[in-house]
């Protein structure tokens, strides 16, 4: 699978995730087990109305969706893979009206079980949280072939 195709495959997954379209995430990255997205900063985000820090729910779900989608990056076929544990760690607070990316990647994937790593950040790359997360394996038969299909091939 080439790396268009990555991208492809997380943009239309991302598509179907109601927090991750009202966050506005996008795909800035992707390889072979690897996945970078994009939050941009909006007002709707923010956690403290005096400084203008974004709230770390905000940070946490962009991880969480990081760390998922980075499968779709690392298997050759589709499957719904729930998240088990998800441990985030903050570093730093991010800097007000700037977006926050984050990278992921899988380290070591099972028959049952895809271990994830995550990093926030900002341009400049000073860290902003890690992250590590652990998915279960469900088998691509227990998603609906339909949604399969739309997240594997585009297909409508």
């Amino acid at each position: 699978m080439d790396n268009q195709t990555r991208i492809d495959r997380v943009t239309r997954f991302i598509e179907t995730l109601n927090q991750a379209r009202e966050l506005g995430l996008s795909v800035t990255d992707a390889g072979d087990g690897t996945l970078t997205l994009c939050l941009p900063y909006s007002d709707r985000i923010i956690g403290n109305p005096d400084t203008g820090v974004i709230h770390g729910g905000a940070i946490t779900t962009l991880m969480d969706t990081t760390s998922g989608c980075v499968i779709l990056c690392a298997l050759e076929d589709f499957e719904l893979c729930p998240t088990l544990d998800l441990r985030v760690d903050y570093m730093r607070p991010a800097h007000p009206h700037k977006p926050v990316y984050a990278r992921a990647e899988t380290y070591r994937i099972t028959r049952n079980i895809i271990f994830t790593r995550c990093e926030a950040y900002q341009d400049g790359g000073e860290t902003i949280a890690n992250c590590v997360a652990t998915f279960m394996r469900i088998g691509k038969e227990a998603s609906p072939k339909h949604y399969r299909d739309l997240i594997a091939g585009g297909a409508k």
